[in-house]
């Protein structure tokens, strides 16, 4: 075995066991306050829509109850993790409200994701493997080696895989780790790895091809962005309640703690390759390019066992997020699971890095079929319909999924949806613009809207068609109506709260945990205002070390004010004292250029800093003037022309407006 050095934190069975959905009500769980944040209760329309939803599914199938239950071994009494200084990381008794009959306020069918989702503990999915299910939004997996444990997927952060990892060992008993896979390259998957390791001074690390890169690359130019849209996408400041967020679809919600990353020790990048992993035979797929950039999946022959990382998952899957990444190709996607089918087609149990296992080979194959077909027939149809000059917003507003696909639960869109999916195929092909010239140059929001309000007759008479759009449950065209309303006049409180309210209903009827929980952290800024804070990094330092400086520098490329930049031009040296580098900054033509290697002779200046030193002042635990000028630096040159530098450089802000101007 290999032995490697740890870094540390990063950025970035309460259920009703009969589904009894024959009626939506709005009553409220006693132990619960649905509507502290303000929220409305549902309309008669919004009830009607849920009613309907209801009647076209069969949501009281239980097979999914059964395999979501099937092979408990125990579930810990209550299951809150916390930071040391008392943070909440993890607190799944904050659902115990999800159970018994929908409430009108939350989609039947959301809410029979959510039940299940809520189901969790310790599991035995076949001999000698095991899964910890809602100890985070992931699962981690367990796989019996002959010397010890091989952890598949360590969970987001520290604090909830050590929750894991000590309820794993309370009930199997004291192994070492021996192994650990990283399924792919997003942080729930591999940022609780520190925790995994702490007892282990020689473990193995299994990762697909350019795990590392992506690993490191994702959320760190555009992370401030991503950060803030996520705060929508997966509701952190929403109330869990009946009337806030219920489940993000792909499980609970996302753990909000320590994140780390080791690097890993074995390379997966080759489909097809077989390898010996503490005595256990291993036959993995690579699949980069489709969930994530880095991904594999893999099977055990011995076991008959396919664990499908999240190549596929009980839901539709995001072709695009609404967090904002890039967009994920559907037919590649598709093609990837064909394969699996292909190769793995004789596994008799299927378990992955969400939602609960599949068991029988013949239920798996149309599983597989179905996840297959599903991405295929988004990325097919929208081509067909954008061939007769259809825009993404006709396509997502025709396309609809056929019924072999639409009546299985995998495929509804829990997380990712049909609408969003499909223009994320055409912005794949086709990109943002759709082939209109009057959308090539139109005016932003906060221009236009003023001028929309004044000729539909100014502000009352826009609320007053917006009230009407409401009674009669229109509410995609009242959000229209009313987001105008407020760009144009965004301290009218009338239009606010009339636009808050339209947004619940929204939320109330979205079947996707993502949609429900933009439209409600919505309706609560447009009541409250932004939060005081932001997803900040201070949590981030040792992660942090483990990413290329080079990242750090682009990071500051894209700070850059240009109009304040434009015609100046400077150079400096940036020399790591306790890493040996050198890096080279220089301004010019408002661009910010970096390189490694020799110091610049000419630089304006040239700083001399430690490592740790210059992350404490990316993540801010350190003033930078303060800093740069303190005796823990060693600086030559021009101190003015420095001072400038950083003066040109815009602070990012985490907490920018979204749903006012």
């Amino acid at each position: 075995m290999m032995s490697h050095a740890v870094s540390a934190p990063r950025f970035a069975t309460l259920f009703c066991a009969l589904v009894l959905m024959s009626a939506c009500t709005d009553e409220p769980p006693p132990e619960n306050s649905p509507g502290s944040q303000g929220n409305s209760p549902a309309t008669a329309a919004t009830l009607a829509a849920n009613q309907a939803v209801t009647e076209s599914l069969d949501l009281a199938s239980g097979q999914d109850f059964e395999d979501a239950r099937r092979g408990l071994i125990a579930t810990p009494d209550a299951l809150r993790v916390s930071m040391p200084d008392g943070t909440s990381v993890w607190d799944m008794p904050a659902y115990q409200f999800v159970q018994g009959a929908a409430p009108g306020s939350v989609n039947p069918s959301l809410w029979r994701q959510a039940q299940l989702n809520n189901i969790h503990g310790l599991f035995k999915v076949t001999d000698g493997v095991y899964q910890l299910r809602g100890f985070d939004l992931s699962n981690m997996s367990i796989i019996m080696g002959e010397r010890g444990w091989i952890v598949v997927d360590p969970l987001t952060t520290k604090e909830t895989a050590r929750a894991a990892i000590d309820f794993a060992r309370e009930h199997l008993g004291e192994k070492p780790i021996t192994a650990v896979i990283y399924t792919h390259s997003h942080i729930d998957h591999f940022g609780g790895v520190l925790s995994v390791l702490e007892d282990s001074g020689n473990t193995e690390i299994i990762a697909p091809s350019g795990f590392m890169e992506e690993a490191m690359s994702e959320n760190v130019i555009a992370g401030t962005t991503m950060g803030r849209r996520s705060m929508f996408m997966y509701g952190s400041q929403l109330e869990r309640s009946a009337r806030g967020h219920v489940d993000s679809g792909l499980g609970k919600s996302p753990a909000l703690g320590s994140p780390g990353i080791v690097a890993p020790t074995r390379i997966i990048s080759r489909t097809g390759e077989r390898h010996i992993i503490d005595g256990v035979e291993f036959i993995f797929q690579n699949a980069p390019g489709s969930e994530a950039p880095a991904e594999l999946t893999f099977y055990l022959p011995q076991k008959k066992a396919f664990c499908g990382a999240e190549l596929v998952s009980r839901n539709m899957h995001n072709l695009y997020t609404l967090r904002g990444a890039k967009v994920r190709d559907a037919r590649k996607w598709s093609a990837y699971i064909d394969e699996a089918l292909q190769l793995f087609g004789e596994a008799e149990v299927y378990f992955a890095s969400h939602h609960w296992p599949l068991w029988g080979t013949a239920a798996i194959n149309d599983f597989l079929k179905k996840q297959r077909d599903g991405y295929r027939y988004i990325h097919d149809q929208t081509l067909r319909l954008a061939s007769q000059g259809h825009t993404p917003g006709e396509i997502a507003e025709r396309i609809q999924l056929p019924s072999s696909l639409a009546s299985s639960f995998p495929n509804r869109g829990y997380y990712g949806t049909l609408k969003h999916n499909a223009r994320a195929v055409y912005q794949g092909y086709f990109g943002w613009y759709d082939g209109n010239p009057a959308n090539l140059d139109p005016l932003p929001d906060e221009t236009s809207a003023p001028r929309y309000i004044d000729l539909m007759g100014g502000i009352d008479a826009v609320l007053r068609h917006a009230q009407v759009a409401f009674d009669q449950g229109d509410y995609r065209w009242g959000a229209e109506l009313l987001n105008k309303a407020v760009f144009a006049h965004p301290d009218n409180a009338d239009a606010r709260a009339l636009l808050a309210n339209t947004y619940d209903q929204l939320a109330y009827q979205a079947e996707s945990g993502p949609w429900r929980d933009v439209y409600l952290t919505a309706a609560l800024e447009l009541r409250s205002g932004p939060p005081q804070r932001g997803i900040g990094i201070a949590n981030a330092t040792d992660m942090l070390r483990e990413t290329p400086l080079a990242e750090f520098f682009q990071v500051m490329a894209v700070m850059l004010n240009g109009p304040k930049a434009d015609g100046k031009s400077y150079t400096f040296n940036f020399e790591f004292t306790d890493r040996g580098e050198v890096h080279v900054l220089h301004l010019e033509n408002a661009v910010l250029q970096h390189r490694t290697g020799e110091p610049a002779e000419s630089a304006n200046a040239t700083v001399r800093i430690t490592h740790d030193l210059f992350l404490k002042i990316l993540t801010r635990q350190a003033g930078i003037r303060d800093t740069l000028f303190s005796d823990e630096v060693s600086l030559e040159g021009s101190e003015i022309d420095l001072v400038r530098f950083f003066a040109l450089l815009d602070t990012p802000d985490e907490v920018f407006n979204i749903v006012t101007p």
